[in-house]
């Protein structure tokens, strides 16, 4: 080396990224443990209940404070049903590129996050909105994790009618932000989602009937075959419609919420009588797309209905 030349710095190792790409990635990783697109379906559920007990939109702060501690106990139970379900995600292709098996999030941080996420959900909720709220919270996130998660899902192929009440809670609990109680009204949107959530899970399901039949979950369409499944999504779609309409005479609804269910729910029940016709992997995700649409629209038409008849 000449007098002159300068020194060459040790060039870094090509195969480790930047520090921001690697936190960047961290928290794409600790964001896709709580689920977020289940989380927003839930909070999309959340503010119509709201809105309804209301007779009208509560505090922006009461909703953001509800939503705040619904994100925080929903992903908790979310992280935690990844921690456990571990072994299953790893052997499914729909779920193989979650964290825990990508092996992007250690095992023992995914439970410590999800038991933190609860534990801060419950105590933001108590705090910000009132105990009743931040107690049925918690009472979903236990009733997902230990009847769903431990025990139900490898057990029975009635795991996911069961366990959908977790997913169902939500509408309690922005009932009971608003009101410190929880009314009939908001027990029926309990329904609403209850009977929704299997018709709107089985259609998934049949698409990945051979996922859950490798990693040995008894999805009904892995334990009784596509006929006897399709025939339970019909069944349970027409008891969401009855349901649906059945609020319009308690919560006293208006007109528009009374269209928006029939006409809403017609499309549902053709759907699944299309499925249940010419089963196919095709019509399965079709009525699989339009459930959460359903599900979305029904809810809206719950906000705007109270909001045209009582105002802001």
């Amino acid at each position: 080396m000449s007098v002159g030349a300068r020194k060459q710095a040790p060039a870094a190792p090509r195969d480790r990224p930047p520090v921001h790409g690697r936190l960047r990635a961290a928290v794409s990783a600790y964001v896709q443990l709580t689920k977020p697109r289940i989380v927003l379906l839930l909070l999309i559920t959340t503010v119509p209940s709201m809105i309804l007990a209301e007779r009208g939109m509560p505090s922006l702060w009461l909703i953001g404070a509800t939503l705040f501690g619904g994100v925080l106990s929903a992903g908790g139970a979310n992280a935690l049903n990844q921690y456990l379900d571990r072994d299953i995600d790893l052997v499914m292709s729909r779920t193989r590129r979650r964290p825990l098996p990508s092996h992007r999030v250690e095992p023992r941080n995914a439970l410590a996050y999800g038991i933190l996420l609860g534990i801060v959900g419950f105590a933001w909720l108590a705090v910000a909105v009132n105990v009743l709220a931040a107690s049925l919270a918690a009472g979903a996130v236990a009733f997902y994790v230990f009847v769903y998660t431990v025990w139900l899902k490898r057990t029975s192929p009635q795991n996911i009618v069961i366990g959908g009440a977790a997913g169902a809670v939500p509408v309690v609990v922005g009932w009971a932000a608003v009101t410190g109680r929880v009314g009939l009204p908001a027990w029926i949107l309990f329904g609403v989602v209850f009977l929704w959530t299997p018709p709107h899970f089985w259609a998934l399901s049949l698409r990945y009937r051979g996922d859950y039949a490798a990693a040995g979950v008894p999805m009904l369409p892995v334990v009784a075959g596509t006929p006897r499944t399709t025939r339970s999504i019909v069944l349970y779609t027409v008891a969401v419609v009855g349901v649906s309409v059945a609020l319009w005479p308690v919560a006293h609804t208006g007109l528009l919420y009374a269209a928006a269910a029939l006409v809403l729910g017609g499309l549902f029940v053709a759907g699944a009588l299309r499925l249940q016709r010419g089963p196919s992997i095709a019509a399965a995700m079709r009525l699989f797309r339009f459930s959460i649409l359903y599900l979305g629209l029904l809810f809206v038409a719950v906000a705007a209905d109270t909001i045209l008849r009582h105002g802001l």
